[in-house]
């Protein structure tokens, strides 16, 4: 049976991992994934077969590793956090289309939201969103109105993707629609290089956040009305302890 499982690695560390997704990697003999991801998983499984496509090179990737796994050959296609937010699987299932072959088994992972959350106490406690800031594959215009949407409804929310060497205001622009709807001492926090090498967070707050600088390793952490600090922590309240 020819089989393709898209598998989510975590943030980075072993550690982070599921036991599914190391399982399912010891079975493939291939491994299909961005270099910097193979990378990561290359001294875990040093004996598999690797095949790897720079930044922007998501479709190739995707349609090599469905070829491979059609031929019978236990494939991965590996993707950093979960497969299915902002990640290949749905790429996978689109290209191979109304076809049968390869099946296609998808292998959850934790997200930056999740992991990152957990380095800065428990800021994600009630509703909140998830929003891209890259506008590669999606307009500027349609970021801005779910920004402005999640700010209304005074969500929480993480930002991915916040800047890069081409895309350096856009974290500011970002917290410029924000404070539409937000107060400037906001709490806020960024957490860059998630269970990897140079891991470090930083609380702050909406109005600072405007003015920091931010890479593609970067997660950002917007609060709501009822986020604060306590004994250091990022903690937003649910309300538990008034019902």
């Amino acid at each position: 049976m020819s089989k393709l499982y898209v598998i989510g690695i975590g943030p980075g560390a072993y550690e982070d991992m599921t036991v599914r997704a190391i399982q399912t990697l010891k079975k493939c003999e291939l491994i299909v994934g961005y270099k910097v991801y193979n990378a990561l998983v290359r001294p875990y499984f040093p004996d598999k077969e690797y095949y790897e496509t720079p930044m922007t090179g998501e479709v190739q990737r995707c349609r090599y590793a469905l070829e491979r796994a059609k031929t019978g050959i236990p494939t991965a296609l590996i993707c950093s956090g979960d497969p299915g937010i902002y990640g290949l699987a749905g790429l996978a299932l689109e290209l191979r289309g109304e076809q049968t072959t390869p099946e296609i088994e998808v292998i959850p992972g934790l997200t930056a939201a999740t992991t990152g959350a957990a380095l800065l106490g428990s800021p994600l406690t009630n509703d909140f969103a998830v929003i891209s800031l890259s506008d590669l594959l999606t307009p500027w215009a349609t970021i801005e109105k779910r920004l402005a949407a999640a700010a209304q409804g005074d969500l929480c929310v993480v930002l991915y993707n916040p800047g890069s060497k081409k895309r350096k205001g856009h974290l500011s622009r970002a917290c410029q629609i924000m404070l539409k709807h937000k107060k400037p001492e906001t709490l806020c926090a960024v957490v860059r290089n998630i269970s990897r090498e140079g891991q470090s967070h930083k609380l702050t707050s909406l109005g600072e956040l405007r003015d920091m600088e931010v890479d593609m390793f970067t997660t950002v952490f917007i609060g709501n009305a009822q986020t604060k600090l306590i004994n250091g922590q990022m903690v937003t309240e649910r309300g538990y302890r008034d019902v």
